[in-house]
This record gives structure tokens, C-alpha cells and sequence, in this order.
């Protein structure tokens, strides 16, 4: 592991109001980053890479420091309370890395840790292995509980408003656990749950399965509906300030009522597609579309705008507090405003992945 500042920098672009601009562009260290990009409260960038690197880049688009493992990272960081960074690797560890770029901790596994961690108001940690089991870990890196389920656990987990942790399962089932790590209840599914869900303000839970269908189950496991897209990726769904959910379908982006009506189509790539959109309080929703393009519309409209890049983009994008959108293609990490300025995210339980800009994975108050 390396603690150290990294030579590149950003390429600053000019910013105009006028139309979508990258306000910078900065060049990953060995690329292939299928991480998404992670914001700390003090605006810190941290962007993990698929060759083992994490980065802290500032919102200038400086890189800060870099901290490196000697594995593949494809799971998304997750940032505590007091700034610490988390996230998975397929060395079999888990670790916790200081603001400072330090490591604090890491825990050990079976297997490899492609689920991206989800973290509670407690501060406990959750995230699967594929040694299927799910883990809980004290802050102090102590383990907690583990779940065992019967296949590989690459879902990433999240917490509802009581604490509830709900996952998938490649053993084709939807998991609810308490927060002492005992079975709340079960849901069966035609195939391996690979996505990661989001929680509605009203306790309802959404996800895909490779079976083809999105699923909304009521908090205490009962089915309110299903909705055949198709999907068989790991998108996973996010949420607007009504209720309505936008995910990718294989190739295509689509959104649906809360009442599991399909309503329009977005997109329509050459490739399939595991990234999730994410909304902005402006209306606008950001789609990843393969090849070479992040592209905004209006929920209800056309394509606004779109922005070219010069790989192929894989991870979902994020929207910081503050409106600037954050993106990974893999060999470049950019920060963009939209034509319509800078919008936050939009105010609901789960406008991008993760949940958040932290990506904690717990669902959010719209109060």
C-alpha cells in the first residue's frame, strides 16, 4: 500500500453556462476505473480503479493523494461520518482508509468484495463477499455479525429507516436482515439478484433481478408488483421527487411510475449497460450511454444534451452537492455542469447510486 501524491493533473476547460462543459478532465493512474466517484462533505473526490488504485482529488481537480493495493478495485467507496473511506477489493480484504490517505484497517474474507459497502447511522458497515456471506464491521474494523446465504453476494446492501438491511443474492433470493443480523425475511426470485436496491420514502424497496423483472416489495416483504423490462445488467434503479424509478434495461434507459408502469425509453445503446442514472433537482436525469457519452434529459422530454468523452464510461455518474457531475470513462475522471447550471440532486430517498454522493447506501429524508 502507497500513501503519495500522483504526477498528473487536471486539464481545466473553460466553463460556460450556455452549454454542458467539463470543467476539468483528469487522467486516471493505470486506467479502467469501474468504480464510481465518491464526494466527501468537504467537496474531496475519492475515485477507486480497477488496477488497485484510490484517488483523492480535489474539487479543483488536483489530485491530493493516492493510496494503492496490490489487487482489482470494482467496488464503489463509501465515506463515514468522520471521513474515513471504505471500500472492497478481490485481494479478499476490506479496508479503511484515512482522510489523509493512511490506512486504518482492513478486514479479511473468503473471497473476492465486488458489493460496494453501505453504511449505517451508527457508523456499522455492511457490504458482501463473493464467499456469500454478508458482513457487518464496527468502525474500529471488528467484526460485527456475518450472514451466510447459499451462492455469491455481489448486491450492494441498503439501509431503510429502521435499520433494516436489505440485499441480493446470486441464490436467486431478495434478503431483508435486522440490525443484529438475524433473517427478517426472504424474497424468491427466477435468477441471481446482482443489483443493488433503493428504498422509497414510504419504505418500499425496488430491484432488478436477472430474471428480467424490476420488483417493488413493501418493507415487510410482500410483493406490490412486478414489471418485466427484461434487464438482466446490474443497473440498479434510482428515484425523483414523485416516485417515478429510472434504471437501465440492457441497452436501454427507461423509467416507471410508482405504480410499476413502464413509461418512456432514454437511449438506446450499441452495448449493454450496468451503470445506473442518476436525477437532478432540475428534472434533468443523467444516463451513461455507451459508447463514449453521458447524455441528459428531461423525465418527460428529449435529450437535452450529451457530452463525448474519449472512452467508454461504466461506472454510474454522480451528482455533488453542489450540481457538479462527476463521472469516470475509465481512462478520465471529469466534472461537468449541465446547460441548466448547477443542480443538486434531486430531493427524494434515492436520486443516484448509493443513495448519495457518499454513497452510504441509506435512504434518505426529503424533509
Amino acid at each position: 500500500m502507497v500513501a503519495g501524491s500522483f504526477c498528473l493533473s487536471a486539464q481545466l476547460i473553460g466553463h460556460a453556462q450556455s452549454a454542458p462543459t467539463n470543467l476539468w478532465t483528469l487522467p486516471l493512474p493505470p486506467y479502467n476505473a469501474d468504480a464510481s466517484p465518491a464526494i466527501a462533505p468537504d467537496g474531496t473526490i475519492y475515485q477507486a480503479t480497477f488496477t488497485g488504485y484510490l484517488l483523492a482529488v480535489t474539487p479543483q481537480g488536483r489530485v491530493k493523494w493516492t493510496f494503492r493495493i496490490n489487487s482489482e478495485i470494482k467496488s464503489t467507496p463509501a465515506i463515514g461520518d468522520d471521513g474515513t473511506i471504505y471500500f472492497g477489493a478481490r485481494d479478499r480484504k476490506f479496508y479503511a482508509v484515512t482522510p489523509r490517505g493512511k490506512l486504518k484497517w482492513t478486514f479479511p474474507t473468503g473471497a473476492w468484495i465486488d458489493s460496494s459497502p453501505a453504511i449505517a447511522g451508527d457508523g456499522t458497515i455492511y457490504f458482501g463477499s463473493w464467499d456469500a456471506n454478508v458482513y457487518a464491521l464496527n468502525p474500529n474494523g471488528s467484526r460485527k455479525w456475518v450472514f451466510a446465504t447459499s451462492n455469491i453476494v455481489v448486491s450492494s446492501p441498503a439501509i431503510g429507516k429502521d435499520g433494516t438491511i436489505y440485499f441480493g443474492s446470486h441464490d436467486k433470493k431478495f434478503y431483508a436482515l435486522r440490525p443484529d443480523g438475524s433473517l427478517l425475511w426472504s424474497f424468491p426470485t427466477g435468477a441471481p439478484v446482482i443489483s443493488s436496491p433503493a428504498i422509497n420514502s414510504d419504505g418500499t424497496i425496488y430491484f432488478t433481478s436477472t430474471d428480467g423483472n424490476l420488483y417493488a416489495l413493501g418493507p415487510e416483504g410482500s410483493e406490490h408488483w412486478r414489471l418485466h423490462t427484461g434487464g438482466a445488467t446490474e443497473s440498479s434503479p434510482v428515484l425523483d421527487e414523485k416516485g417515478n424509478l429510472y434504471l437501465t434495461a440492457n441497452k436501454i434507459g427507461i423509467s416507471v411510475g410508482s405504480d410499476g408502469k413502464r413509461q418512456r425509453e432514454y437511449n438506446n445503446s450499441p452495448v449493454l449497460i450496468d451503470a445506473s442514472p442518476a436525477v437532478a433537482a432540475s428534472g434533468e436525469v443523467y444516463f451513461i450511454a455507451p459508447w463514449v457519452r453521458l447524455a441528459a434529459f428531461q423525465s418527460n422530454g428529449p435529450e437535452l444534451w450529451h457530452v463525448d468523452t474519449v472512452a467508454i464510461p461504466v461506472a454510474s455518474p454522480v451528482i455533488g452537492n453542489d450540481g457538479t457531475i462527476y463521472m469516470s470513462d475509465g481512462q478520465f475522471l471529469r466534472a461537468i455542469n449541465s446547460t441548466n447550471g448547477l443542480a443538486p440532486p434531486a430531493k427524494s430517498s434515492w436520486p443516484m447510486f448509493r443513495a448519495n454522493a457518499r454513497h452510504t447506501g441509506r435512504v434518505q429524508s426529503v424533509n
